[in-house]
Parts: structure tokens; sequence; C-alpha cells
């Protein structure tokens, strides 16, 4: 199992390429000599450097306390989660997966060393505990590809201690800046290491399109796309690690995708983003296994919880149990299955062909105010119709139905005024916040449609097992009330939005 570190830095030159005596910053009561060690990395990336224009680094490392397989990955600016392996002679096949969504099917090879000579202080307070860990780098780059190129350099890093408080590092950095320390120039010594030892005559390589700011309809629909695709390819790590709410941020990023690709379709041809837009929904009904599974979980353990002892008859808890745990080992191989495929890589392909190169239709010149405004107010009327039409039935399935499917074009609506706020600003912000609260109201009696679903074949289990029904009748009811209570809430609700201009 790989071993993964919350890894909080800073990285800094000097001309002088030394040390300030760090004794005077605040909280500091020793700094102490850890001494010099040898360090000897291979970085390992595609031919034409993906994981380096992803901001993320794979090295074999020897030498200091943690000689092995590093993979850092980002998560904010100075923030990166470092996945360990140990040693072996090959790329790990956990960190092979983390990258696959970046790497697709391309190879990985060695394309940088860094042999590094650190010297390495403790800041400590009074107490003798880390308050972070100071180096002094000294360091030679080699090329192993395009010539071999060289360059060395010394860099000081600052990295926090683990559960430290962040605001330290601030004090550090004001001690190194009044001392003629400045912050690195590069993000990462990789990166450095790229920049100063590329050939003279580089390759001509395919490099990401420097985005402006969005003028036209099609400016701001396609900074939408690109923000849903990046999504993906961010979580694709955390999914493969089973971190939590990731499977559930990524199915919600293919649904954005899938809801602007129908909801602009005068911007983008649907005739190219249908068939994608296909891929995109068997990929999330693929995240939905254990999803759908899980959310059910969460209702059906809240729901029990809530019932006094007296009204649970039988082994309730321990059904539940069973049932919440079925298949989810084969699900979760499953979902891996998934990621490693020949189909999904071929989707990520196909959306990155699709953000360089869109598909866009003449409205996609237009003013955003009419094109986007539009497209929103569009959806905005089917949602009114759907809802209406689910008020006008008579309770049962044809009002469980219609509600599920207002649900379904809130959510798309929502998606789409999202889409629409940098262009259409307050307007567009206040539709998405109500689609999102109508959205949550109806996906409660959804919820509860679901759970009566469930109670209903764990009550047929438990009877042919010979145990009590009777609380799974009780739960039943108590959702009946419940999906009761949605519908007598909904037409004030639905008056309240209904009421002012979509946007």
């Amino acid at each position: 199992m790989a071993d993964t570190k919350r890894e909080i830095e800073r990285k800094y030159e000097s001309d002088e390429s030394g040390l300030p005596d760090l004794t005077g910053v605040a909280g500091v009561g020793t700094v102490i000599d850890k001494g010099v060690a040898n360090l000897d990395a291979v970085y390992y990336d595609t031919a034409d450097e993906r994981l380096a224009r992803a901001s993320m680094t794979l090295r074999r490392r020897t030498g200091g306390s943690d000689a092995g397989w590093h993979l850092k990955v980002p998560v904010a600016p100075g923030v990166r989660d470092e996945i360990r392996e140990p040693l072996s002679d090959a790329v790990p096949r956990s960190l092979a997966g983390l990258v696959r969504s970046r790497v697709r099917e391309a190879e990985l090879l060695p394309v940088v060393r860094l042999r590094s000579d650190r010297d390495v202080r403790h800041l400590v307070d009074a107490d003798g505990a880390l308050l972070a860990e100071v180096s002094v780098d000294a360091v030679h780059a080699e090329r192993l590809s395009d010539g071999g190129g060289t360059a060395q350099w010394t860099e000081i890093e600052v990295e926090l201690a683990d559960d430290g408080d962040p605001a330290f590092l601030d004090k550090v950095e004001k001690r190194l800046r009044k001392a003629g320390v400045r912050p690195s120039s590069s993000a990462s010594k990789l990166a450095r290491a790229l920049a100063e030892t590329a050939p003279k005559k580089p390759k001509k390589r395919k490099v990401p399109p420097v985005y402006g700011e969005p003028v036209t309809a099609g400016d701001h629909v396609l900074a939408y796309v690109r923000d849903q695709r990046d999504a993906i390819l961010e979580l694709d790590p955390a999914v493969r690690q089973d971190a939590y709410d990731s499977v559930h941020r990524m199915r919600v990023a293919t649904r954005r995708l899938r809801s602007t690709f129908r909801s602009y379709g005068k911007v983008l041809d649907r005739t190219v983003t249908d068939p994608v837009g296909e891929e995109l929904k068997w990929l999330a009904s693929e995240l939905g296994v254990d999803r759908d599974r899980e959310v059910m979980t969460e209702r059906l353990t809240a729901v029990l919880a809530e019932l006094p002892r007296t009204l649970v008859s039988g082994p309730v808890r321990t059904r539940m149990r069973t049932w919440a745990n079925a298949r989810r080992g084969g699900s979760r191989r499953r979902l891996i299955g998934v990621l490693d495929s020949k189909r999904y890589l071929a989707l990520l392909d196909t959306l990155d062909a699709l953000v360089a190169e869109p598909p866009l239709l003449p409205d996609a010149a237009g003013k955003p105010e009419k094109v986007i405004g539009k497209a929103v107010g569009k959806d905005f009327g089917k949602v009114s119709a759907l809802v209406e039409e689910a008020i006008g039935a008579p309770p049962g399935p044809d009002r469980d139905l219609a509600l599920h499917e207002a649900r379904k074009k809130a959510k798309r609506t929502r998606y789409a005024a999202e889409a629409a706020t940098p262009a259409l600003g307050t307007s567009a912000r206040a539709l998405a916040r109500s689609m999102k609260s109508l959205t949550g109201l109806l996906g409660e009696h959804q919820d509860s449609v679901m759970v009566r679903e469930t109670l209903r074949e764990l009550s047929a289990v438990a009877h042919a097992a010979g145990e009590s029904s009777f609380t799974y009748g009780v739960l039943y009811g108590r959702e009946e009330q419940r999906a009761a209570g949605v519908e007598a809430a909904l037409p004030g609700v639905w008056e309240e939005i209904g009421s002012g201009e979509p946007v």
C-alpha cells in the first residue's frame, strides 16, 4: 500500500548561496544542524513531458531517509501530496496507474537525473518540537535525452513539519527576504532542470494554448468545458486512491460537461458533442456503481438511527451492513479497470481534441449576453414546465417520475447558469443558487423513492430468512411521509423561484 504525505514547502534562491541565521525567527528555540545527505534522483516522464506540464513529478531516489519512488501531485500553490513506494527497478504499478490519465498510452522514460548535496537544519521550538526543515541543496542536473545538457545551482527549501501552522513559513520567509534571499522562479527542481538543460534547438512540440479573457459566447462556454475536462484529469488519481468524495466530484464533472454540450447546442456542434456526451454518460454510470450505494447507505443508517429501540425488530442493522458491503470490493476493482481501459483513455483524448479544436457554430461568435442568456432561459423554461406538470399530477408513480425529470432538468439549468455566470453576473449566479436549492429539494424526494425500493428489497430478503419485516415497514412509512413533505413544500418553493426572471 502506497504511503502518502502532505508536503507544504517553499523554495528560494540567493546570489550568495548561503543560509542566513534563523535563530531570530519568531517561535524558533533552536536551529539544529542535521548534517549533509547525498541524494540521487532520476525523474521519469513521457518524451513530450506530459507530467511536467501537469506539474506532476515521478522520481526514483536513493540516499537520505526516504529513498524510494515518489510521485508528487499538486494540491495548491506550495502544497503537494507525495505518494511513496519502496525502491524497485521499474516504475511501481500503483504509481503508473496514478499518472495514467496524463500519460495515456505513452511510455514513461528517464528524462532527468538530479544529484543533490543537501545540508539540513531543523527549526525547533522551545520544547524541542519540529517546526520546519530547512535545507540548502547544491544541485547538479543532467538531461538524459536530447543531447544530455547539464546545469547546476544552489537553492534553499523550507518544508513545514507535519501538522504545522502554515503561517510559520511566512515568518521564515520574512527573515530570508531580509537577508536578500528571494523566492525561486521555478516551481520545482525538475522544472528548473528541464528549462536549463534544454537543447539549444529544441524539437518542435505541441504546447498548450494560452487562453485570454473570454469575449465571445464561445469563449465562455469553452472556458467552462476546459474547467470540467481539467477536473476529470485532476481527480483521476484521487479516485484511484479512493479519496473521500473524489468519485462524486468526478461524476459531477462528467455531468457538467454533458449538460454544457446539450444546453449550448447553438455554440458547440452537437453532431460532434453528442457522441462525446454518450461516452461521458457511460463514465458517469460506472462512477455511480459505488456512489449510489454510498448515498443509500448513509440515508438508511440515518433513518434507522432515528427509530426508538422498541421499533427495531430483528437483525436490521446487520442486514443493512451486509447490503451496503455487497459487491463493494468487486465494484472497486471494476472502477479501476474502467480507468485503465482503452475506452476511458480514448475519451480523455477526445476531450483534449475537442478543447484544442472546438466544433464552434456561428452563434459562438455572438455576444454572450444574447447567446448564453437565451440558452439558459430555454433550459429554465423546460424546468418550469416539468415542475408545473409534477405539481398538477396526482400522488404516486406519475408524480414521482415527473419530479425526477424536473430534478434532472434543474441540474442541467444550474450547470448552464454556472457556465453563464462570468458573462451574465448576478442574475446567472442567482439562478444557479435557486436551481441548486430546487435540486436539493427534489433530490430529497428522489432519495426517498430509492430508499423505499431498497427497503422493499431488504424486507423481502429478511422475510425469506425468517426474520421480522416490521422495522422495514416502519421505515417505509416514514419515507413516505418525507416524500409527502417535499411534495407539500414544492408549490411554495417554486412560486418563489418562478416569480423572478431566469437571467
